[in-house]
C-alpha cells in the first residue's frame, strides 16, 4: 500500500465532509483507520488542521452587509490595529498587506447602521490615519477552500 500524496488525499476527504467519521475516511482512501488515524494527528499536531467548524451563512442568520475595510495606519502602530481588529467579533479576516494600505479587513454586519457604528468606533483609534470602506454589493465566492492537488 502507498501512502504517497495520503495527507492531500485526507485533507480533501475533509473537505468534503468534515463529519466523517475515521471509518468512513479510511474506506475512501483504502487505508486503515489506525493509517487516518495517526495521519489525522499528525496534521493536527503541525497545525495543518487546526479545528473542526461549521461553514455558516452569515447571511442566513441576519448579517446581511459585508464591508471591507483599507486602512493607513501609523508604522509603529500596525501590530496593535491589527490585534483591535482581530478581536474584534465581526471581522471574519484581518490582514497585513503591501499597497496603498497597511491593512484589510472583512466584516460582517446587520444592516449598515451597525456597520457604521462599528467602524466608527474602530476609526476613534488616532493611529489610523485613512481609512477607505467598501460595502459588497454581492458575493460571487466567499468562505470556499479548495482541494489540494493529488499527483
Amino acid at each position: 500500500m502507498t501512502y504517497e500524496n495520503l495527507d492531500r488525499k485526507l485533507i480533501n476527504e475533509l473537505l468534503g465532509d468534515g463529519r466523517a467519521s475515521l471509518r468512513s475516511l479510511a474506506e475512501d482512501l483504502d487505508v486503515s483507520v489506525t493509517t487516518v488515524s495517526n495521519h489525522l494527528s499528525d496534521l493536527e499536531q503541525a497545525q495543518v488542521i487546526r479545528g473542526y467548524t461549521p461553514k455558516i451563512d452569515y447571511n442566513g442568520l441576519g448579517y446581511d452587509v459585508t464591508a471591507i475595510l483599507q486602512l493607513k495606519v501609523e508604522g509603529s502602530a500596525l501590530v496593535d490595529v491589527t490585534e483591535t481588529l482581530t478581536e474584534h467579533p465581526q471581522m471574519i479576516s484581518v490582514y497585513e498587506v503591501t499597497g496603498d494600505h497597511d491593512i484589510v479587513a472583512i466584516g460582517k454586519f446587520l444592516d449598515t447602521d451597525d456597520m457604521n457604528d462599528s467602524i466608527k468606533k474602530l476609526l476613534t483609534d488616532p493611529e489610523i490615519k485613512e481609512s477607505n470602506t467598501s460595502v459588497v454589493l454581492n458575493p460571487a465566492k466567499e468562505h470556499e477552500q479548495f482541494d489540494l492537488d493529488v499527483d
